[in-house]
């Protein structure tokens, strides 16, 4: 168990989602648009201060296509099988 739980520790979700917004050089203002909420409420997450719902998390993966288990810090790899 103690294994599994360094392997999940990597990165922090909203660490994760910060920098795939980043590296595809996009304002939070468009990410929020393309997930139908407000900037205010991506900024949230971004920061750690609200959950991710699973459809904001399904919605990123496709958009960024991207695994659910890349976005949670669980595989370092990006790639969708």
């Amino acid at each position: 168990m103690c294994k599994i739980l360094s392997v999940i520790s990597m990165k922090q979700w909203n660490e994760i989602i910060r920098e795939l917004r980043e590296d595809n050089d996009l304002k939070q203002s468009y990410v929020a648009k393309v997930l139908d909420t407000t900037q205010q409420v991506y900024s949230r997450y971004e920061n750690g201060v609200n959950e991710l719902p699973l459809h904001h998390l399904k919605t990123l993966c496709l958009f960024y296509g991207v695994s659910a288990d890349y976005i949670l810090g669980i595989s370092a790899k990006k790639e969708i099988k």
